[in-house]
């Protein structure tokens, strides 16, 4: 039998003959190792990340791959910034006891080089990244793409806890207290209010005086969602790309839409291995065979099984990294299913497992498929060997266990490590299981991978023994999550899909819904995670089919971004133009006063911040209602009257507009519920 050390050796011998048998199109990229946030959450050694003072990987992560640096690096064109938050912003709320007064220095980046007057601010919000991975977006994408669009100011935010955006002098489980969703949301909010950008200190770029538009992708998406539902009064407008507003504990769904639109032929293999390793460890309980098992796949020392199926499951989990974007792109997964799927044995040395294997998959229920499973299972062991098993420095329980206690007490301030996954033992779960998984459906990972195994590291780090409060969450609306200006993109073969308002077929909850201007609903074609927050320099674009960068779906919603956010600020001009009618500063009432006559302005103004209020204007009999809307556009021309009917009876106005297609007509739309507002045109 071939030792792990020994097919390791082997095949650094057979460069030449993979790199013969290219499986992937795509451009290679430098492979990295990366932090806690992105999808190589799999087996690299604690040792290794503590060498190199980053994160250890771990398996629910919502993450970005990091940009790769592509011509002039960003971080020496955007100097860092810091403004002065609170670090506590609720001291109403006995969660966060004891209280502090302190303020702490919460990092950013701009580019107002596009900047005209009257121009937004739009803030993309790093989120459970350190913002220097955003940087490149002030250079290309749709952050850059909107600022040169509307003359605005692009800013690069960082979240708490992240980055060195630390409000705390250590990682404590005492000290995270302050890492909630609420309270970063704050954040945003108190700079939108306070912040003031170099070179531009005459003028007042504040919330109230200029339109803020947020954007996010993945877990900054769903924040941003939140950031426009819960502060109106301050974010005019926001885009939630690949937002998991959806809160979920057990998160099996990760690996449907991987299910789905993957290679076929790879995902049957996949699932049918699996299918093996699960007979083996969970069926058959033979410590003998199980031995031979983990000692033909390269991990004979891995003391726990769910530590081994854990690492075997590597290549799978690869999906997440794809990106329209050659140069950030990883072909991982193209490369590992191109190893299922070829009919030949890619790792010639692996030939001498041919009998282990044969015997294993026998064991394993699969006697009757030996011939077609054999070559697939020798190539998911070869690519494990040279691309995971080989970077293993020490026992193999130091590199691939995730029974590791000893590394779960470190909370020191090196420790930021410990910052994603306070967040979902927390608040927002998305343990990615195998064990979920309908037992009428082969899952493509191990069903060892369940929520106590998932959860180690909540119990270990932060010992957390419960779910997390994921109602924190899914109160602001979940799934159907929705308000004016509120943009929903997501991307059709996303794993993070299942978690948000584009669910379904996924989740039943999701309901579709219309795309329109004030609630765009975008659904980007063969795109994996926030495809739209990505771009090229001009002269990396390619015109040409059948091989278009960016690709079609992703230029066109974009294009698409771009105008509705355009006119998202035709609107923010009207609301300025009413308060300047009214001769008034920015006032954002927390509830009309029912006793004083309102005209539409006050309805309109109120409308802007809190919609909400509107049906208590609707209750006020005698509003008047002046001639002109926003931008001077004539659309009221008769006085409008309370007009109670059977299924309103708190009244209705009738309006008359001679541009039932116009701007006023969608503003009085969007102003009132269905059934309340009546429009005729002459």
């Amino acid at each position: 039998m071939v030792t792990l050390t020994t097919i390791c050796g082997l095949l650094s011998l057979v460069g030449a003959t993979w790199a013969a048998k290219p499986i992937s199109p795509q451009t290679a990229i430098e492979r990295r190792v990366r932090v806690s946030i992105s999808r190589k959450h799999l087996p690299i050694p604690y040792k290794k990340f503590k060498s190199l003072n980053i994160n250890p990987p771990q398996r629910n992560t919502i993450a970005h791959r990091s940009i790769e640096k592509r011509d002039v690096d960003p971080a020496t064109l955007y100097p860092a910034y810091n403004i002065s938050v609170p670090i506590d912003h609720f001291h109403n709320d006995s969660k966060y006891e004891p209280h502090t007064d302190d303020f702490y220095p919460l990092r950013y980046w701009f580019d107002a080089s596009n900047y005209e007057e009257g121009g937004p601010v739009i803030v993309l919000q790093s989120g459970e990244d350190p913002g220097t991975d955003r940087l490149p977006y002030l250079q290309k994408g749709l952050l850059q793409q909107l600022a040169q669009t509307t003359h605005g100011i692009a800013v690069v935010l960082e979240h708490r806890y992240y980055g060195t955006s630390i409000p705390t002098p250590d990682f404590s489980t005492e000290n995270l207290r302050f890492l909630t969703t609420d309270q970063a949301l704050a954040d945003e909010v108190y700079f939108a209010k306070n912040v003031v950008f170099e070179g531009l200190e005459d003028k007042n770029l504040t919330a109230g005086n200029v339109a803020y538009i947020g954007y996010g992708g993945s877990y900054a998406g769903a924040f941003n969602a939140f950031l426009r539902k819960l502060y109106p009064d301050v974010f005019w407008g926001t885009i939630s790309s690949s937002g998991v507003v959806e809160a979920i504990w057990d998160y099996w769904d990760y690996y449907e839409p991987i299910r789905v639109y993957a290679d076929p032929g790879c995902i049957v293999y996949q699932q049918k291995i699996t299918n093996v390793i699960d007979n083996i460890l969970i069926g058959l309980k033979d410590n003998a065979t199980t031995q031979e098992l983990k000692t033909a796949f390269g991990l004979p020392n891995v003391t726990y099984d769910n530590d081994f199926a854990n690492t075997v499951a590597y290549g799978i989990e690869e999906w997440q990294g794809k990106n329209w974007d050659p140069a950030v792109n990883d072909p991982s997964f193209d490369e590992y299913c191109g190893n299922l799927t070829s009919t030949e044995v890619i790792w010639p040395q692996t030939e001498e497992l041919t009998s282990t294997v044969q015997d294993l998959l026998t064991k394993g229920g699969y006697g009757d498929e030996v011939g077609n499973l054999t070559t697939a299972t020798l190539n998911m062991i070869g690519w494990l060997a040279w691309y995971i098993i080989d970077d293993c420095e020490g026992s193999q329980d130091s590199c691939f266990s995730n029974h590791n206690e000893a590394f779960y007490a470190e909370d020191d301030i090196n420790a930021s490590w410990r910052s994603w996954p306070y967040q979902y033992c927390t608040e927002w779960g998305f343990l990615q299981t195998g064990s979920g998984v309908p037992a009428d459906q082969l899952p493509l990972i191990s069903r060892l991978i369940d929520i106590p195994y998932s959860s180690l590291i909540c119990v270990g780090a932060f010992n957390i023994t419960t779910p997390p409060n994921v109602t924190a969450i899914n109160q602001y609306g979940g799934f159907n999550i929705s308000y004016p200006r509120l943009a929903i993109i997501d991307g059709e073969h996303d794993p993070w899909r299942p978690s948000t308002p584009h669910a379904s077929p996924f989740n039943s909850t999701a309901v579709n819904r219309t795309s329109t201007a004030s609630e765009p609903f975008i659904l980007i074609a063969n795109a994996v995670h926030h495809y739209d927050e990505n771009g090229l320099f001009p002269n990396q674009t390619v015109n040409t089919p059948p091989d278009f960068l960016p690709p079609i779906p992703v230029r066109d919603t974009q294009a698409e971004e771009l105008q509705f956010v355009q006119e998202w600020l035709e609107e923010w001009e009207g609301y300025l133009l009413m308060r300047e009618k009214r001769d008034e500063t920015p006032r954002y009432p927390d509830e009309p006063d029912h006793g004083t006559e309102q005209s539409i302005f006050d309805i309109l103004e109120t409308h802007a911040s809190h919609p909400n209020l509107v049906t208590s204007f609707i209750r006020i009999p005698n509003a008047t209602f002046p001639e002109l809307l926003p931008g001077g556009r004539p659309c009221i021309k008769v006085p409008a009257v309370a007009e109670p009917r059977p299924q309103n009876p708190i009244g209705a106005y009738r309006f008359e507009t001679p541009q039932p297609s116009g701007l006023c007509l969608r503003w009085m739309k969007e102003l009132y519920p269905a059934g309340t507002l009546e429009v005729t045109s002459r």
